[in-house]
C-alpha cells in the first residue's frame, strides 16, 4: 500500500475508531445494561464522545468542500452535515421512546446553544483580541427574521392548535418550513448571496490561507460514511442513555442539550477559530445558519415522521422558552445591526447562554 494511501487512512482515525466503537457497542450493549444504570451512563458517556469525534471527522470533510465551493455554499454544507447529524439521533432517540417534548427541546436548545453560546463566546474572544469586528449586516438581519418566523410557526402557534387537529397543522408547517426554506435557499445561492459574505482587506505580511487538501468525492463519500455511522452508535447510545439516566432526578431537557450539543460542537471549533483570526462573517454564518437550518429542516422532518407514525410529540415551548427566545431574537436584532460585533455584546448573549443552562437545571 502506498504512503499517501497510509497518510489518508491514517487522517481518518477517528472514523475507524467510530467503527470500531460501533461493533463493540452492539455486541455487548445487553451486557452494559444488564451490569446496571451506572455502567449504561459510563458507556453512554463513552459513546457521545466517539460520537463528537466521528461529527468532528464529518466537519472535516465538510470543511473540504466548503473550500472547494466557496461561501455562501461552504456554510451551508457545514450547517446541512451538522443538522443531517441532530435529526438522525434524534430519529432514534424518539424511535427508542424518549420523551415527547425531545425534538421541541433539542431544537430550542440549538438555537440557544448557537446564537447564545457561540456567536456570545466568539464575540467576546474575539472583541478582546480584536476589538470591533466586522461582517456583513445584512446576513444578521436576514438570518434572524428567518429564524423569528421559523420557530414562531413551529414552536409558538402550536400552542394554541386543538390536539385532535395537530395533523392538519403538521402538513401545514412541513408545507411552510419547505416554502421558507426554498426561497432563502434560491436567494442565498443566488441574487443575494453577497449578503453572506465580506471582503476583508488582507493586512500587509499576511500570508494567504493554507491550502486545503482533498478530494471533493473522497470528502463526500467519507462525509456520508460518518453520518451513517453516527447513526448506528446513536442507536445503542440512545438505550443506554435512556437506561442510565431512568429515576434519577436528571432535568428532562438534559437529553436534548446532549443532542444539541454533539451536533454543534464541530462548528463551535470553526467559529471560534474564524472568530480568533478577526473572521466574523464565517462565525455569524456559522451561527446563524445552523440556527436556521436546525428550525426549518429538523421541524419538517420530524414532523413527516409524526404523520407517518401517527404518534405526535409536543413542539410548543414553555413560557419560558418561549421568553428565552424572544429575549435572544431581540437582543440579536439589536447587536447584529451594525455591521460590527464587540466584547460587550458578546457578553450579553454569553450571559443569555448560562440563564438557559440555569433554567434547564433547574427543569424550566
Amino acid at each position: 500500500m502506498s504512503k499517501p494511501i497510509l497518510s489518508r487512512l491514517k487522517a481518518e482515525t477517528l472514523m475507524f475508531v467510530g467503527l470500531v466503537a460501533a461493533i463493540i457497542a452492539f455486541s455487548i450493549e445487553h451486557a452494559i445494561v444488564e451490569a446496571g444504570q451506572m455502567a449504561s451512563l459510563i458507556g453512554a458517556v463513552v459513546l457521545i464522545g466517539v460520537i463528537v469525534g466521528v461529527s468532528m471527522q464529518v466537519a472535516h470533510h465538510a470543511e473540504v468542500l466548503a473550500h472547494k465551493v466557496g461561501e455562501p455554499y461552504g456554510t451551508m454544507i457545514l450547517t446541512l452535515s451538522a443538522v443531517a447529524v441532530e435529526v438522525i439521533i434524534l430519529a432514534i432517540m424518539m424511535s427508542n421512546g424518549a420523551s415527547p417534548t425531545l425534538v421541541r427541546d433539542t431544537i430550542y436548545s440549538a438555537v440557544m446553544l448557537d446564537i447564545n453560546g457561540l456567536i456570545g463566546l466568539a464575540a467576546l474572544l474575539g472583541g478582546i483580541k480584536h476589538g470591533e469586528q466586522p461582517y456583513n449586516d445584512d446576513s444578521g438581519k436576514t438570518y434572524s427574521v428567518m429564524i423569528l418566523t421559523a420557530m414562531s410557526i413551529s414552536m409558538i402557534v402550536p400552542e394554541f392548535v386543538p390536539v385532535d387537529r395537530w395533523h392538519y397543522y403538521s402538513v401545514f408547517t412541513i408545507g411552510a418550513m419547505i416554502m421558507l426554506y426554498a426561497l432563502f435557499l434560491r436567494r442565498q445561492i443566488g441574487e443575494h448571496s453577497y449578503f453572506f459574505s465580506y471582503v476583508y482587506p488582507r493586512a500587509e505580511g499576511e500570508e494567504e490561507e493554507e491550502e486545503v487538501h482533498g478530494s471533493v468525492p473522497v470528502s463526500i463519500g467519507w462525509l456520508i460514511a460518518g453520518v451513517v455511522l453516527i447513526g448506528a452508535i446513536a442507536e445503542v447510545m440512545s438505550q443506554l442513555l435512556n437506561h442510565g439516566l431512568e429515576g434519577t432526578g436528571a432535568p428532562v431537557a438534559l437529553a436534548a442539550i446532549v443532542v444539541a450539543a454533539i451536533s454543534a460542537a464541530p462548528e463551535i471549533l470553526t467559529a471560534l477559530r474564524s472568530a480568533l483570526a478577526n473572521r466574523m462573517q464565517a462565525v455569524i454564518n456559522i451561527a446563524l445558519g445552523a440556527s436556521l437550518s436546525t428550525v426549518i429542516l429538523t421541524v419538517p422532518v420530524m414532523e413527516a415522521i409524526a404523520l407517518y407514525t401517527g404518534q405526535p410529540f409536543v413542539m410548543a415551548m414553555t413560557p419560558a422558552q418561549t421568553t428565552m427566545v424572544a429575549v435572544t431574537l431581540i437582543a440579536a436584532a439589536i447587536n447584529l445591526n451594525d455591521g460590527e460585533t464587540n466584547a460587550i455584546e458578546g457578553m450579553t448573549h454569553f450571559v443569555l447562554f448560562a440563564t438557559f443552562l440555569m433554567l434547564s437545571f433547574i427543569g424550566l
